[in-house]
């Protein structure tokens, strides 16, 4: 089979990925093999890519938003059956995290794509009990980004504590952040965004945010909650100040450049918070397909042949990417 290693992490103009041609991978006991069909191109892909992300597997396969077909059944899962692959892949689920139904925190954690190899590859395996099953009316290339960018938005709403009805924030319009502000669009709110790309702000205006502007520039009223999706430690700053008394800045991203020093009056003072995301648990993910399921979202996608993977996380990258992109192993 094909698939893309991260041979030398670093900057994408230094080529850190290497195409491959390998034996498809064989699965342990309780695992599924994977046929992929799709596989989501995420933010974090890219950190294990150019090395801002530690090394956990040498030359690993990045990729952990797989749309796929069972080839090998394990755990009450049939051949041809479509399942998704995300980013959580293992816990030990004995520890006081996972007792307590934060299984996130795990310190015996496990990630596809960092861990384990992942789906930039023509095959993936999969423990069964963290195979998740996909909502219908959906097509490969729109299930993909629901693996990870959805459920990290999905998380990073319920970390916001946005109040019903409430104003929201969203600081970057990429693949998650077009799908949380939907899902809070769903639920009532308001939603304003915040983003330098005209063409992300055309996105959020067309899918019905209340106003889009420069992630410098202050929103047009007060935020009971908001969301930090670009990995910029400087928009911490402009994003606590935007919230009225009470609201909640909620980090979704696993890597953020340095944050500027806080005023305490301007930016926590009248109990402001600041809060982190990290990873998410499988009833995070089983919630959020199931709202998926329920409420039909507009997933915007750019597909590229899995033979262009270094293309589409250098497109990421230089924010070239409108929406999500998708690799397709058909059209390599």
């Amino acid at each position: 089979m094909r698939a893309w290693r991260v041979t030398s992490p670093g900057p994408m103009a230094t080529r850190p990925l290497t195409l491959v041609d390998e034996a498809t991978p064989e699965p342990g006991p309780g695992e599924l093999l994977v046929r992929v069909l799709a596989c989501g191109v995420c933010r974090t892909d890219l950190h294990v890519a150019e090395g801002d992300l530690p090394v956990h597997r040498a030359h690993v396969v990045p990729g952990h938003e797989v749309v796929g077909e069972v080839a090998t059944a394990a755990g009450g899962f049939a051949v041809g059956d479509r399942v998704g692959i995300a980013w959580l892949r293992g816990t030990d689920g004995i520890c006081a995290y996972c007792r307590r139904g934060a299984e996130n925190l795990c310190p015996a954690s496990v990630y596809t794509g960092w861990d384990a190899d992942g789906g930039y590859a023509e095959y993936a395996t999969v423990p069964a009990d963290y195979a998740l099953a996909l909502p219908s009316g959906y097509d490969d290339l729109e299930l993909a980004p629901l693996l990870c960018a959805g459920i990290i938005g999905y998380r990073a709403l319920l970390r916001a504590e946005l109040p019903a009805g409430g104003r929201l924030g969203v600081y970057g319009f990429g693949a998650s952040a077009h799908l949380a502000a939907q899902v809070a669009l769903a639920q009532g709110a308001t939603v304003h965004v915040l983003t330098r790309s005209p063409a992300a702000q055309a996105l959020a205006l067309e899918l019905g945010a209340a106003s889009a502007g420069d992630a410098a520039d202050p929103p047009p009223e007060p935020l009971d909650a908001a969301i930090l999706f670009a990995p910029v430690g400087d928009l911490v700053l402009p994003a606590l100040a935007a919230l009225d008394r009470g609201g909640t800045l909620a980090v979704a991203g696993i890597h953020l450049t340095d944050i500027p020093p806080l005023s305490y009056d301007r930016h926590l003072f009248q109990e402001r918070q600041l809060r982190s995301v990290t990873a998410n648990t499988r009833d995070d993910a089983r919630a959020f397909l199931r709202f998926a399921g329920a409420h039909r979202l507009r997933v915007s996608t750019t597909p590229y042949p899995l033979g262009r993977a270094d293309r589409a996380l250098a497109d990421l990258a230089a924010d070239a990417v409108t929406g999500a992109a998708v690799l397709v192993p058909d059209l390599g």
